[in-house]
């Protein structure tokens, strides 16, 4: 066996095969005592499958050590030279560790106490640790805002914006116009977050009322002169007029007098302080529009007619319910000798319109039935006939005020006789026609008074009375 073996060593050398010399276990770097294995080449020709063993079994004995390398360090690090381990049971046996340890056993490490001793269940911190107040965190899913002490909530309105204003600002305007409360309107403002647009106010009323009636105009005035210094600055004010003035072209294609009444606003508005009394000043010589100038001339020559600016109060004269009893049945008795000259009912509707007495409509009634009995003919009937007629129907004159003016001159039918003899037969009449034309009920005619036609038999009787 050991001449084979020799032949067959020589036969290599010969060959020029390399040469293996047998070196102890020790110089061989990947020698390992417990598996007792002692790895030679003893052939260079190895297959394919005997060279990817022999690499698996060398890394294997690689990893093996690293592993025994790294626990034999971590070991001797954290046992002290008495050999007992930090932080554990002195009473305990030596090397024995237990459970409720807090230091990591995976063998990895230094060795050291997870978090610093902090860590573990039911585990505050750190021994000696002190807690200092932390401000709680808005963006904490558990922040009660309500659980942090007086809590102040404020609304927040939006600033209104320019294009909006209009809308929300009319129904204001055209309701004060109804109930004239100028405190209501100005909360309703404070509830409005205007801005920079405030001065926008000014200008939409000022508007609204030059398509309105005088005792609108009136309104207004009072309602600027009440805002002022509270919502509104004499700047706001200005800024407003200023914007109207250049608007004014615009204005004219629906209300033809604007530039007169703007003026009259504007000496108002000085009268009572709303505008700063240089405000004419700023713009002479400076305006290019010739209804501007209509404008501002209009209100130069009131300020300059009434001294002391006492008389402005009175730029839109006294509107509505306001004015004296007399002073409006003369006003309805101007009106109806214009209409029984002219024939025109738009203009008598316009003028009842402007007088903006509503529930004195009645009086208009009676003095055109009175007319119709102190005139002589039948064309007073007709045309006040006509008249009343077309107030009913378009609504001018209600059922109410109707009936309210024939009963007064049903009441007083008897007196009026004393100066219009024949007044009981006219009135019939005109109940009859107004009958006809159905401007008032049965109801209302039946109650009209007839006279009763009393005729003697002959002189020759004795006054006795034919049945």
């Amino acid at each position: 066996m050991a001449t084979q073996v020799d032949a067959w060593s020589s036969a290599t050398q010969a060959d020029g095969a390399v040469t293996v010399d047998h070196q102890p276990e020790a110089s061989c770097p990947y020698s390992d005592d417990d598996d007792g294995l002692d790895e030679v080449e003893v052939n260079g020709n190895w297959t394919p499958q005997e060279k990817a063993l022999h690499e698996a079994r060398l890394k294997a004995k690689a990893k093996r050590r690293l592993r025994r390398s790294s626990s034999r360090n971590s070991t001797s690090d954290s046992v002290s030279e008495s050999g007992e381990t930090p932080g554990g049971d002195p009473h305990a046996a030596k090397g024995k560790v237990h459970n409720n340890d807090r230091k990591s056993r995976t063998g990895k490490g230094r060795g050291l106490p997870k978090k610093g001793g902090a860590g573990g269940k039911g585990v505050w911190g750190a021994p000696g640790m002190v807690y200092e107040a932390e401000e709680p965190d808005v963006r904490d899913p558990n922040y009660d805002e309500a659980a942090q002490g007086d809590t102040v909530y404020e609304t927040v309105v939006p600033e209104v914006e320019e294009k909006e204003l209009e809308k929300m600002v009319n129904p204001i305007v055209l309701e004060y116009f109804e109930h004239g409360d100028t405190k209501e309107v100005e909360v309703l403002l404070k509830e409005l977050n205007l801005g920079q647009h405030k001065y926008e106010f000014t200008s939409v009323a000022v508007s609204l009322s030059l398509e309105g009636k005088a005792s609108h105009r009136e309104l207004t005035s009072r309602l600027l002169s009440d805002l002022s210094g509270k919502m509104l600055t004499q700047g706001d004010m200005a800024h407003a007029f200023d914007k109207m003035l250049k608007e004014l072209p615009d204005l004219i294609l629906d209300t033809p007098e604007a530039p007169q009444m703007l003026g009259q606003f504007i000496a108002r508005g000085i009268a009572d302080h709303v505008l700063p009394m240089n405000f004419l000043d700023t713009y002479k010589g400076k305006v290019d529009c010739e209804h501007a100038r209509v404008a501002l001339d209009r209100a130069a020559v009131l300020l300059a007619m009434k001294k002391g600016m006492i008389g402005l109060d009175n730029v839109w004269g006294v509107g509505g319910g306001l004015r004296p009893v007399k002073h409006l049945v003369k006003k309805m008795n101007l009106l109806l000798k214009e209409y029984l000259i002219s024939g025109d009912v738009s203009e008598a509707e316009r003028c009842l319109r402007d007088l903006e007495v509503p529930h004195f409509h009645h009086e208009l009634v009676y003095e055109a039935i009175v007319m119709v009995l102190e005139s002589n003919g039948d064309t007073a009937s007709q045309m006040m006939m006509k008249l009343l007629q077309s107030f009913w129907k378009m609504g001018l004159i209600t059922v109410d005020q109707m009936n309210r003016g024939f009963q007064r001159v049903y009441d007083e039918l008897h007196e009026i006789c004393l100066d219009v003899p024949h007044a009981h037969p006219i009135m019939e009449a005109f109940v009859d026609l107004c009958y006809q034309e159905a401007v008032i009920t049965k109801q209302l005619r039946d109650a009209c008074p007839f006279r009763g036609r009393k005729r003697f038999v002959s002189e020759g009787d004795g006054g006795l009375i034919k049945n």
